[in-house]
């Protein structure tokens, strides 16, 4: 029973390995039926094309003395006689250019597009799907031949791998026989043949040379890559007289050869080897013919083949060797395509084609170029952060690659932008490994756990010092031709972003100390000061690349100084990086300054306000100390602001002037706080002089941001208005506050007034918040904003006097209206309306302002409304008398001068 299975097993073996054979020989015995059918049809498309012709085009094209040969001389007539064309030669040139303008400006229809490369491969499937097949089949009866081997011991190990080089030779020779004998054109009998038989050849060799390394260990590892090394020759060699389907069949047979040997032996790191010459040879045939998609193809392979490997393993050392082999598939995609160690691609490169939505599309070389490395790099990082002990290949991996990018694209100007990624993946993993507190970092901050005396971790120098390397790069790359701004700016950034990054996630300073960190910050700013130095000898009158260097030196230094210096400190420093900048420019015309003073007057604003703020201006820093942050700050946004005087540099002057505007105005209203809480003992946040102050400040600060708002617009406008949003918020809350919980007027909480009668803390709390809304409203653009601070302002300058009256009359323990009201209190008040109408009245007439005259007569109806609703009841005697008395007086007088300014405005 056992031998007639067996029997069994080989009769459908052999009847499946006939089957290929069947096919090709009804391919061959019918192929002269197709071979006469398309030339039937290219014909019957000459016929058809030629009857569409008329009877001189169909006639054959000969020259002059051809037809005056056969034309008999009796036929010969001569030509009549034209009219002369009397027309001016220059004004036919005229009318022929402007016909050649009219045509060059008609829209040319667009070219038809083609089927994609996709499209293209069904369609020829859909036809010769059966050589697909019969090269399937073949190459599989060679990997199966050595697995029937092995399960059933007919043979021993190197008779297996013999057979299974012998039948991939001998299909190889086959091919080669027919291609010579027949040929494997397009329009051949034997069409694709050669390519079947020798791709199903190259397949059984690849698995038998694989298999007699990985599964039987017969050859060591150079013989193993001597016999693969020459097979992936011999597939270029083939591959180039057959044509892209031996490619195809070579390149996916050998990807897949590993698959079937049917080892049991765990994935080995020599596997990406064998995939990278496989991937070599893939490239290479595509350099040699120029068919992309055999590239596209081996490159696909190659990284999904690598995973399934790193996937199938468990030993670090396979994560090494795909770190290694990914960036191996990189260099490869990017060298091979170019035929060179010194890649040529041509612009735009793939940042470019992005940019320009499609319309300049990079060579494709250049595609592949950037595929590979992105993805190689993203892999090289995603083992990094599984694999323990990887972190250190990645980085070092990674800059190597960069680095060979960089000095590349010197001739292959298309690869300028691909150094983005290994970068963007180093600063990320360093970023990774500070957050996660990785084991490089915990041996970084544990490197004094035991004793002070152990030597100094070089962790953190390494990780800058490799990001200043890439900056020295970049800088070097930058003289050369090509995007010369762009690696400048990449060469200010890279290094600085790599000292925020560790500063972030690794914080340095609290292992190796601030000044020792401080010191890198120096030599990099030192590093960017040469930079500088060295493009300005180079490019003279240009200064944007000069301005780049300069400004990443100041960074530097600012990065500096935030390490070591004091609260109080620091804030002046960075004011003085400021002046720095600005007296810079002024020296040297350096217009990319501006963006520095735009930064840095929000960080020293920052500072000032939010970190360490006005908590520490108020409750923790000392007099000198706040006058030296708030006063440095005011006196380095003036001199800044007069050093830019003449220079177009509209957005830095605009961010000076209202800085210097707002930082006066905080530092007044603090030394009023400071001033009163000495004075008074008050605890400087319950009371209404302290909210009044709060609200000058922050209102200050949304008026700042309006202002910016209306001169400069721009990106930033939106964020502008929130902060002015936010700010006036806080403002008006506090305001709110002000006029509520702490009013001297109502039973509250606040302290009470202090001061004298109408210079008191009133001023404080009320009248300098309605006198910044007023300046607003005359500063700012808008007119709703205008009439809204106005209407705003205005009210609190009346409540002001209001309160400051009744502060007169009844003092500050009795303010409280529950006290009621004087009666001299009321005339008091109706005076005070009289008094503010007439001045209103009085600016109208000098400004000829209809508006103002209706203002100052809706006061003097509120005073008469007053006196005839409160006042006669509320007053007595000769003192109401007196009310009435000067009110008709007062409304006589006024009543004549409007009388007087209608008539003077009105038309004769």
């Amino acid at each position: 029973m056992r031998w007639s299975m067996e029997g069994l097993l080989v009769l459908l073996g052999l009847a499946v390995l006939a089957i290929p054979v069947a096919v090709i020989y009804l391919l061959i015995s019918h192929s002269s039926l197709k071979g006469r059918v398309a030339r039937l049809e290219r014909e019957m498309a000459g016929l058809m094309a030629d009857a569409r012709k008329t009877p001189t085009e169909r006639a054959p094209a000969r020259n002059r003395t051809d037809l005056d040969a056969v034309r008999p001389k009796a036929e010969v007539v001569p030509p009549a006689a034209k009219p002369q064309d009397t027309e001016p030669a220059a004004a036919k040139v005229i009318a022929a250019r402007r016909q050649a303008d009219r045509t060059a400006t008609q829209k040319t229809p667009p070219e038809p597009v083609g089927p994609t490369f996709a499209t293209r491969l069904f369609q020829w499937l859909a036809v010769n799907w059966f050589y697909a097949v019969s090269a399937l089949s073949l190459a599989l009866a060679g990997l199966f031949l050595v697995q029937y081997g092995v399960e059933n011991g007919y043979l021993p190990p190197t008779a297996r791998v013999l057979a299974a080089l012998a039948f991939g030779a001998a299909l190889i020779g086959a091919g080669e026989v027919i291609r010579r004998r027949f040929g494997d054109a397009t329009d051949a009998t034997t069409a694709y043949l050669p390519s079947v038989f020798s791709g199903a050849g190259l397949v059984s060799l690849f698995g038998g040379v694989t298999a007699a390394r990985l599964l039987y260990g017969l050859i060591g590892v150079e013989a193993a890559f001597a016999g693969l090394a020459a097979v992936g020759l011999l597939g270029v060699v083939l591959g180039w007289f057959n044509g892209p389907l031996l490619a195809a069949v070579g390149v996916i047979g050998a990807f897949g050869a590993p698959l079937f040997v049917g080892s049991d032996v765990p994935a080995t790191p020599w596997l990406y080897l064998y995939f990278a010459i496989v991937t070599a040879v893939g490239l290479g045939i595509d350099t040699v013919r120029r068919w992309a998609w055999v590239s596209v193809l081996s490159v696909v392979l190659a990284y999904g083949m690598g995973m399934l490997t790193y996937l199938g393993g468990s030993e670090a050392v396979l994560g090494f060797a795909f770190q290694l082999f990914a960036l191996g598939i990189a260099v490869l995609a990017t060298l091979i395509p170019a035929r060179s160690i010194w890649p040529d691609h041509p612009e735009p490169t793939a940042v470019q084609s992005a940019l320009s939505q499609g319309q300049k599309m990079p060579v494709f070389p250049t595609w592949l170029a950037a595929g590979s490395v992105l993805v190689s790099s993203l892999i090289t990082g995603f083992v990094a952060l599984e694999v323990a002990g990887a972190l250190w290949p990645a980085w070092a991996g990674l800059a190597l690659l960069a680095a060979a990018l960089t000095v590349w694209s010197v001739r292959g100007p298309a690869l300028q932008d691909l150094a983005i990624a290994p970068v963007a993946v180093v600063l990320a993993l360093v970023a990774n490994e500070g957050l996660d507190r990785g084991a490089v970092w915990r041996a970084f901050a544990d490197a004094y756990a035991e004793t002070t005396e152990a030597e100094f971790p070089l962790t953190v120098t390494v990780l800058w010092g490799l990001g200043l390397g890439f900056s020295a790069l970049a800088a070097g790359r930058a003289l050369r031709p090509g995007f010369g701004v762009a690696w400048a700016i990449a060469a200010a950034l890279v290094a600085p972003a790599m000292a925020i990054v560790l500063e972030v996630t690794w914080q340095p300073a609290d292992t190796i100390g601030a000044y020792a960190w401080a010191l890198h910050a120096i030599v990099m700013a030192g590093v960017m000061v040469g930079f500088a130095a060295r493009f300005a000898r180079v490019d003279g009158e240009d200064r944007v690349r000069v301005s780049v260097f300069v400004l990443s030196a100041l960074a530097s230094i600012t990065f500096a100084l935030v390490l070591i210096l004091s609260s109080a400190a620091l804030t002046v420093a960075l004011a003085a990086t400021v002046v720095a900048a600005a007296a810079l420019d002024r020296r040297f015309g350096l217009p990319l300054m501006q963006v520095f003073i735009s930064v840095g007057v929000v960080a020293v604003g920052a500072r000032l306000i939010v970190n360490p703020g006005l908590v520490w201006a108020v409750e923790d820093a000392a007099i000198w100390e706040m006058l030296l942050a708030y006063g440095g700050a005011l006196a380095a946004f003036v001199t800044s602001l007069v050093l830019l005087r003449g220079l177009p540099r509209v957005t830095a002057q605009v961010m000076l002037d209202t800085a210097a505007w707002s930082a006066g105005g905080v530092l007044v209203s603090l030394l009023l706080l400071r001033a009163l809480d000495a004075m008074l003992d008050g605890s400087g946040s319950d009371t209404h002089w302290a909210m009044g102050l709060y609200a000058v400040i922050w209102l200050v600060l949304a008026l700042t941001q309006l202002v910016r708002l209306d001169r400069l617009g721009g990106r930033l406008a939106i964020v502008r208005a929130a902060l002015a949003g936010l700010f006036g918020l806080v403002g008006f809350g506090a305001l709110a506050l002000a006029l509520t919980l702490f009013n001297p007027l109502l039973d509250a909480w606040g302290e009470e007034v202090a001061g004298p009668p109408l210079i008191n803390t009133l001023i404080v709390a009320y009248l300098l918040p309605g006198l910044v809304l007023l300046l607003g409203a005359w500063t700012l653009q808008r007119f709703v904003l205008r009439a809204t601070l106005a209407v705003v302002g205005g009210a609190l300058a009346v409540f002001w006097a209001f309160t400051a009256l009744r502060h007169v009359w009844q003092g500050a323990e009795t303010m409280e209206l529950r006290h009621g009201f004087l009666q001299p209190e009321l005339w008091s008040y109706t005076l005070a309306l009289l008094i503010a109408g007439a001045l209103i009245f009085y600016q109208s007439l000098a400004r000829n302002s209809a508006l103002l005259r209706r203002a100052g007569l809706v006061v003097i109806g509120a005073a008469v409304a007053k006196v005839f609703l409160i006042d006669i009841s509320g007053l007595e005697g000769l003192t109401r008398v007196l009310s009435l008395v000067v009110l008709g007086l007062s409304l006589a007088g006024l009543a004549w001068l409007n009388r007087w300014a209608q008539t003077r405005t009105s038309p004769d």
